[in-house]
Order: C-alpha cells, then structure tokens, then sequence
C-alpha cells in the first residue's frame, strides 16, 4: 500500500513574533506567521512581487526556542507538515477551518541583525544523531544531503525569493 507524503520546506521572514501559550498538560506552543516572497514578469513585461503568508505552530522545546530567539522580520527555514484544523464558532455556531504547518524543524538563516537572536542555528522537534540537522540545498535539489560549505550564507542572494 502506497503512503503519502506530506512535507512542507519555506524560507521566508517572520511576520508577526511568536506568540507562545501553554496547554492544559502544560505544552508549550507557540504560533507566528511566515511570509514567503516570488518575483515574477507580468503580460506587459514589468516585474510583480507577490508575498504569501503561512500559519504556523511549533511544541514542546521547539515552541520554547521559537519564542526565545525568534522575532518579527527574522529570516527562517521552517520544515514541517500541512494540518487543517476545524472548530464552531461561539457567536455564529458556523464551523470555521484554518490550515497551518505545523513545524518540525527551524533553522535560523541571515544575520543577528535581521530579527534577533544567534546567528544560523537549528533546531529540531526531533533531534536528529548528528549535531546538526541537514539542510537543503535549493540550488541542487539534492535535498537529503548536507551542502558542503555548510550554508545559507553560501547562496547568492538571487537563489533566495526575496
């Protein structure tokens, strides 16, 4: 039986700070928004920028460090996987839906002045056996191995789509 795969990589800059809550059991979560950017040419030739935004939520130690180091304008990696989450609303008793990604995996990109806090740094829901995850490398498409230089400082800044 075949299984599927849901999987979502974005680099992109905090939109918002995280905002960090506990649970009932006392589970940190926290949640932020992330906007991801692409250039492109409309019909007339002139160049459009469009910005989509992205939900998303982190646990456990993971939200901890989100809440820490993360802030508003930070540039990020987040890895993670598509939810859709469904509730009723209290005043119009319509059932409401929000589809977010809930993050596995961040890794701190650009500089300690671009948002705060350390400099490339990951972190991890699960900690992988190597100090540091691997991460993609967007230029080869080789996404399970570990660039060589070691890197988001290595790409050019036209390999990133903002």
């Amino acid at each position: 039986m075949a299984r599927g795969l849901n999987k979502v990589m974005l680099i992109g800059h905090l939109g918002n700070d995280p905002e960090r809550r506990e649970t009932a059991s006392g589970q940190s979560v926290v949640n932020f928004t992330l906007a991801t950017s692409e250039g492109f040419k409309d019909s007339s030739g002139n160049f459009q920028e469009r910005t989509e935004w992205h939900r998303i939520v982190a646990w456990g130690k993971l939200a901890d460090i989100c809440s820490q180091y993360l802030k508003k304008g930070r540039q990020v990696y987040i890895e993670g996987r598509l939810q859709t989450r469904s509730w009723e609303d209290n005043k119009t008793g319509e059932k409401k839906y929000t589809t977010e990604i809930v993050c596995s995996d961040m890794q701190m990109l650009g500089s300690k002045d671009s948002g705060g806090g350390m400099g490339d740094s990951s972190y991890s829901q699960e900690r992988q056996q190597s100090s540091r995850p691997s991460r993609p490398e967007p230029s080869s498409g080789n996404y399970g191995e570990r660039p060589a230089s070691g890197g988001a400082q290595d790409f050019e800044k036209d390999d990133l789509p903002f």
